[in-house]
């Protein structure tokens, strides 16, 4: 079976399209793979933050496309990255083992975020980020920054003093000893599916799905269905400050949510907790229970500001 892969042509993109090739090959050495590179519209627009581009398959869409031309078999994204509404015909039908999903900070100096003086400079383009540093470091700046993993870094002592990134893909790329270290999560609750890989095909390709859904982690795929029901329930999008993290305790998953204003003066947050096999409803109430308590209109005024930019 020769299966061609969809990716984003990014470094850390390569590599988890790659390991995804390696574990498909793991479980049949016979099966042959090739790397589809997609350019898509969020990496050819680099000079605008994130939250202003907009749109939901900002890095997404053309890879989608890919797979509905028949141009790829199936495609790796960045969980983090997947709207929660997929192409017609199309489905996650794997997910694999997660990776660390918090943040983690570099320093000039290494000196960490509580080191960092008055007005320093924090590169990040995430509202997510920068909603829940602002919370308790108002005294920091926040200054957008995109681009590849790498890039980011280069960045430091120059444009930015700091830069947080995903933990998941720095240690993935080799680059986590040019860290701080990670961010403690009751002060950064990770993106939704941040560390986590989801596998899309369409539904149709029978024979390469039933390869792919060996792939599968139970425990991820639970964590990652809690999650994901919170941000559709919220109708939310990766670019938008709502933040969310599950874990599992035996058969017992709790997952824990935020939702925040730009300036991080407001956040609402709660957690709940229930069998695994609840994971989806367990989200679905979570969302309900901020949005009780003002969530919508918060994300109503956080759009109104983005469009206003």
């Amino acid at each position: 079976m020769h299966i061609r892969i969809a990716t984003r042509r990014s470094p850390l993109a390569l590599w988890q399209a790659n390991y995804v090739a390696d574990e498909l090959k793991r479980i049949d050495p016979t099966v042959t793979t090739e790397l589809v590179k997609i350019v898509s519209k969020g990496d050819k627009i680099l000079d605008v933050p994130l939250a202003k581009v907009g749109g939901k398959g900002l890095f997404t869409k053309e890879i989608d496309e890919a797979l509905a031309d028949g141009r790829a078999d199936i495609a790796v994204h960045s969980m983090k990255d997947v709207p929660t509404e997929l192409p017609e015909g199309m489905s996650i039908c794997a997910i694999p083992a997660r990776e660390d999903p918090r943040d983690v900070v570099a320093t000039v100096g290494g000196v960490g975020l509580a080191g960092l003086p008055h007005g320093a400079r924090v590169g990040s383009s995430s509202l997510r980020r920068i909603c829940q540093l602002k919370r308790v470091y108002p005294h920091l700046e926040c200054v957008s920054v995109r681009g590849s993993v790498q890039t980011r870094l280069d960045k430091m002592g120059q444009e930015v003093d700091a830069v947080i990134l995903a933990a998941a893909g720095v240690i993935r790329l080799g680059l986590y000893e040019k860290m701080d270290g990670p961010i403690d999560i009751d002060l950064m609750l990770p993106a939704v599916g941040q560390g986590t890989l989801a596998i899309q095909s369409c539904n149709d390709a029978a024979e390469i799905n039933a390869l792919v859904t060996q792939l599968n982690h139970q425990d991820t795929l639970d964590r990652t269905l809690a999650e994901r029901a919170f941000l559709a329930t919220l109708e939310g999008g990766c670019q938008v400050p709502i933040a969310a993290h599950a874990i599992l305790v035996g058969d017992q998953l709790t997952i824990q949510g935020r939702v925040g204003n730009l300036d991080g003066s407001v956040m609402l947050e709660n957690q709940i907790s229930g069998d695994r096999s609840e994971a989806h409803q367990l989200g679905v109430a979570l969302a309900n229970q901020l949005l009780d308590c003002g969530a919508r209109e918060i994300l109503q005024q956080v759009y109104a500001a983005m469009e206003s930019k």
